[in-house]
């Protein structure tokens, strides 16, 4: 893993925006970054843990506040809590053998009671959603919680892992995760939950229980289905017998007037209508009889009439007119008169004359009948109306005599219905054989219905019975399988063991000489400590003295202590081979200047390939620095403005150019 720079927003005392690049070069591993108390070191420090786990992040300015208490405290106080902080952090990492790099920000905001905090995550380039959800167990993936605590850490407070007893559970975790200890007991683990899944206790036995438990289930059901079939036939044969006895019912019924019986009601009901029709027909033809009708029998007189009231009308029209033609001869004579000779002119007026004669004769004709023009009419549109009143006369009649039939019909099947008394008996009959069969039907019905029901309780037997016989073959077939899969789980599994128990050994005899010689290389005092002991049950370690006796580490002091804790990190990080950053705060604070050279010479470069120390200027001062300045990749400053209680990055160390130190 390689941190490639960090960015802080608003965060803690870092006010606006503030980036480090973090990259090194092979053979200058180291990134100095200097502030004075009170500037920010811790501060950056807690940034590269809060962006990687969050809650469980192990920031030493967090105290017992709450995860959300202290994101709010987080916030620069000069800075708009709604904009809120953030802090990027790019590294990379390999993962399934590829390098990839990482972009990881972390940001929060607050408004009023309400607090936001937003992850995203970058994976070359591009924006991962579901590793961004999930970054909380993707980084236990990358660098777990309890192996990043070994590699950042305070130089204030690793004293305490001097203390064996304080110092066992830091040893005790990495030696299981970070040294692969672990790894044996997770396959023990496996290879037993392995056996649990696959171990069949009395499967055989319980199998064929269930075979011959179906199979007397299969024999009682067979003998269900068997009375089932019995019931059905014995009921069609009571359905047969019921519907002959209804046959014979109805014929009898029938013979005897039966249906004419039912249709009594109608029949009557038949007769009263068309004998209503009937009546109102007959009405129809009296009321035609009443009107012009009879004069069909007056045909010559009304013949006559029609002839004396044509001359009569004749002589009112010869009588209207002879003074009209006396005035229109005249002015006839006046206007064609001249044209015509003397004898043609008396040919006319002759004429005319005669003319007027003929009409003042027929003028005179004596009126008889004296019509008025009404009369006229309805004399020359009497036969139009005798002729419809005839046909209207003989549509009633038709129907009249149509009907009279049907009501003769009607009374005949009358007179041909049986009384209640005698019908009576042949009903009765019919009733209950009708009564009789729906029972039959209606039990036939509930008998076939149980005989389906119980064939389908037999067919589901029968296919359970055959995936018993099935499963019993398979596991005849797996038994086998079975017993040798769990003899070879016990064995792997005490082989496990036995190699768990190796692995330990081995590992804290490697963790043993790895920091008894990390002690060593930084340890002014040669020969002070002889040895160094971890029980491979608590976990603790014991120091023995020059003298080989034990020597309880109170003895030592303070400076001794931290450089023992150091010792045990990096001995920790030398048997494990992980390549990872190392970030140390305050690395030099309880320590005199011989073992401040020891650990510049001889811990700082080795450490880690990249460490970036958190220092103040009394730590690396400007002779330390000048014995680190091979190993220097790039350097910083912490500038704090004590009016605005802000702190901002700048380039370069104490005692170096203002310009950013890259070797």
């Amino acid at each position: 893993m390689l941190l490639h720079n960090i960015t802080l927003e608003d965060f803690g005392a870092y006010r606006g925006t503030q980036t480090l690049d973090l990259t090194t070069q092979p053979g200058k591993p180291v990134v100095l970054v200097g502030g004075l108390n009170g500037c920010g070191k811790t501060t950056l420090l807690d940034a590269i843990q809060l962006a990687l786990y969050g809650p469980r992040a192990r920031c030493s300015s967090r105290g017992n506040r709450s995860y959300e208490a202290f994101l709010r405290e987080s916030i620069n106080r000069q800075t708009d809590p709604k904009r809120g902080a953030a802090i990027t952090l790019e590294f990379s990492i390999t993962v399934e053998g590829e390098e990839r790099l990482y972009t990881l920000i972390r940001s929060w905001s607050a408004s009023g009671k309400t607090l936001h905090e937003y992850v995203n995550v970058k994976v070359d380039g591009k924006f991962q959603k579901a590793t961004s959800e999930g970054w909380a167990d993707h980084v236990e993936d990358l660098l777990p919680l309890e192996i990043g605590s070994l590699f950042f850490f305070d130089g204030e407070k690793v004293e305490s892992l001097a203390d064996p007893d304080r110092a066992s559970a830091v040893i005790e975790s990495a030696v299981r995760s970070l040294l692969g200890v672990n790894t044996a007991e997770q396959l023990r683990t496996d290879l037993l939950a392995l056996q649990r899944r696959t171990k069949i206790t009395e499967a055989d036995q319980q199998a064929l229980a269930r075979i011959g438990e179906l199979k007397e289930q299969i024999n009682s059901i067979e003998q269900e289905v068997d009375s089932a079939n019995d019931r059905v036939g014995k009921i069609r044969s009571e359905v047969d017998r019921a519907k002959l006895r209804l046959e014979k019912a109805e014929h009898d019924f029938e013979k005897d007037g039966g249906v004419l019986y039912h249709r009594r009601a109608e029949l009557e009901q038949r007769r009263d209508q068309v004998t209503k029709q009937l009546g109102t027909t007959e009405e129809a033809l009296i009321n035609l009889a009443a009107g012009a009708l009879p004069l069909r029998l007056a045909g010559d007189q009304i013949g006559a009439l029609r002839k004396q009231a044509a001359i009569e009308d004749e002589a009112n029209t010869a009588a209207q007119v002879l003074d009209v033609l006396t005035r229109r001869d005249r002015q006839l004579l006046d206007q064609v008169g001249q044209n015509l000779s003397e004898g043609e002119r008396q040919r006319l007026i002759k004429h005319l004359q005669a003319d007027r004669r003929d009409r003042e004769v027929a003028s005179q004709t004596e009126r008889v009948l004296n019509l008025s023009p009404e009369g006229a009419a309805q004399l020359a549109a009497i036969d139009s109306i005798i002729a419809l009143e005839q046909r209207r006369a003989e549509e009633l009649l038709q129907q009249a005599a149509e009907q009279a039939v049907t009501v003769e019909d009607v009374e005949r099947q009358l007179a041909g219905v049986p009384e209640a008394e005698l019908i009576a008996s042949r009903l009765e009959e019919r009733d209950e054989a009708r009564d009789a069969l729906r029972t039959s039907q209606a039990n036939l019905e509930r008998a076939v219905e149980g005989y389906e029901a119980s064939k389908n309780r037999r067919t589901g037997l029968q296919q359970q019975l055959e995936r018993a016989h099935d499963e019993r073959v398979k596991s005849l077939v797996r038994v086998e399988e079975t017993e040798r899969i769990i003899d070879h789980c016990d064995r792997q599994r005490a082989v496990l063991a036995k190699f768990k128990d190796l692995l330990l050994q081995r590992r804290i005899a490697k963790l043993e000489v790895a920091v008894l010689q990390s002690f060593s290389q930084l340890m002014r005092k040669n020969g002070l400590v002889k040895n160094l002991n971890i029980d491979t049950q608590k976990f603790q370690f014991t120091l023995v003295g020059a003298d080989g006796e034990p020597l309880d580490p109170g003895r030592l002091s303070a400076g001794e202590r931290q450089l023992l804790a150091i010792s045990l990190l990096w001995g920790l990080a030398r048997v494990a081979g992980n390549r990872l950053p190392s970030v140390i705060d305050t690395p030099l604070g309880r320590l005199d200047s011989g073992h401040r050279e020891h650990l510049v010479d001889r811990y700082f470069p080795k450490a880690s390939h990249q460490v970036l120390l958190l220092s103040t200027d009394e730590e690396i001062d400007e002779e330390l620095l000048q014995r680190l300045e091979p190993s220097i990749a790039r350097t910083y400053t912490l500038v704090h403005d004590d009016a605005t209680f802000t702190t901002s990055v700048e380039p370069g160390y104490w005692w170096t150019s203002g310009a950013a130190h890259v070797a």
